[in-house]
């Protein structure tokens, strides 16, 4: 369909700068939406749209995606893509984009000033000031001099080794993957290891099946007495029973938490923890990324992403698909033909361009899992018959021409 008839649909109060960005790149018809959507709701919501934005809250299932195969792309205005059914959207054809990198600043930040409350007190003593109570004393400590463990050395867990050494600490990383350390920064042999040294802990993994409660009774107690955790990255990463056994027992001197297992739909209901009302620890709203730069950053490039897809087929970026960039040429039309990864689909493509002597410009061809990507540029003369063409491919999920 021409640009500006694609239909976008952003919920979750994305910023206004994807708005912006997207409508001055030629597409008109953007919807923008305070909240999340949910059942029925958010089914009709996805009738009315070509491409999707979300953040957190909304749910994106193996079911609602099956009620919407027409959607081209989905957009997750922040990290994660827990809350989209990945192979679900790669069997219909629909990539995924998120935005890895624009809110690390913010994210690290936030760790930083939780290690600074902690060390201090700072909660619970400005909570006993507000309730007239003076819990003035010296039992507080500096950042200086500290060892803080960062487990996942990514975007944000490198920015915070930068962050951190800048207050005198010394830095520990644990990685599944080598990395290369950052300032003075050292790579732990092992989690153990890191564990048991670190006065700090501060978690940066994604959430699969392998960090399910990746961190529990038997790492928390691993760590030196009087230690600290933080977790800012998936709140299923952490056992909370366990962590808080640990807190009360007086192993652990505290934590700070900005996700949790099952959070809360709307500001006007209560988060369900076991770590809730215990001294010394912060729990906050998963505001880790909800700073105005951070979500002007991550308007921006989502919105990039989507306008690189639908006007020349770039997958860069995507986290469900094959990553495709292929330059655009003058003269012609570009053909995308999303397929069933099986061998055989590109020879059968070739021989029926061959047959009704369609002449290929330019083509790349990537897999990834259970989807292939085909990118390909031919006259403008040709466009229409080859289309038809690739749309009676066997195996073909989805075709699509841009001109």
């Amino acid at each position: 369909m021409p640009h500006q008839d694609t239909r976008f649909l952003l919920l979750e109060g994305v910023h206004q700068n994807a708005v912006t960005t997207l409508k001055q790149a030629g597409f008109a018809r953007v919807e923008l939406l305070p909240g999340a959507l949910e059942g029925d709701a958010l089914a009709d919501a996805l009738q009315r749209a070509d491409v999707v934005g979300i953040r957190s809250r909304t749910q994106l299932s193996d079911a609602v995606l099956q009620t919407a195969p027409h959607l081209q792309a989905i957009g997750c205005f922040c990290i994660g893509t827990n809350q989209v059914a990945l192979e679900r959207a790669q069997a219909l054809g629909i990539p995924v984009f998120n935005a890895p990198y624009s809110n690390t600043r913010s994210v690290a930040e936030l760790v930083i000033a939780n290690i600074l409350c902690l060390l201090r007190g700072l909660t619970w003593r400005n909570q006993g000031v507000h309730e007239g109570h003076w819990p003035k004393d010296s039992k507080a400590n500096e950042a200086r001099g500290k060892t803080l463990g960062i487990v996942g050395y990514g975007n944000i867990g490198a920015q915070l080794s930068v962050l951190a050494e800048s207050l005198g600490m010394r830095v520990l990383f644990y990685d599944f993957r080598p990395r290369l350390p950052l300032g003075n920064a050292e790579a732990a042999p092992s989690l153990d290891a890191l564990l048991a040294q670190a006065d700090i802990v501060s978690l940066h993994v994604p959430e699969t099946p392998a960090t399910r409660n990746f961190i529990s009774a038997r790492e928390l107690y691993l760590m030196k007495k009087g230690a600290m955790l933080i977790n800012v990255s998936r709140g299923r990463c952490v056992a909370a029973d366990d962590l808080a056994e640990a807190i009360q027992s007086g192993h652990l001197a505290g934590a700070a938490l900005d996700v949790f297992p099952v959070e809360p739909k709307s500001a006007d209901d209560a988060l369900e923890s076991p770590l809730r009302g215990l001294k010394n620890v912060i729990l906050t709203p998963h505001i880790g990324g909800s700073t105005i730069e951070a979500q002007a950053n991550i308007g921006l490039e989502v919105a990039g992403r989507f306008i690189q897809y639908l006007k020349n087929g770039a997958t860069v970026g995507a986290v469900n698909f094959p990553e495709v960039s292929l330059p655009l040429r003058e003269d012609t039309h570009r053909l995308l033909h999303i397929h069933e990864n099986r061998p055989g689909v590109l020879s059968a493509v070739n021989r029926l361009f061959a047959e009704h002597n369609i002449n290929i410009a330019a083509q790349t061809l990537s897999t990834k899992d259970s989807v292939g990507y085909l990118v390909m540029d031919v006259a403008h003369s040709d466009s229409e018959v080859a289309l038809e063409q690739l749309q009676g491919v066997d195996g073909t999920i989805r075709s699509r021409r841009i001109y």
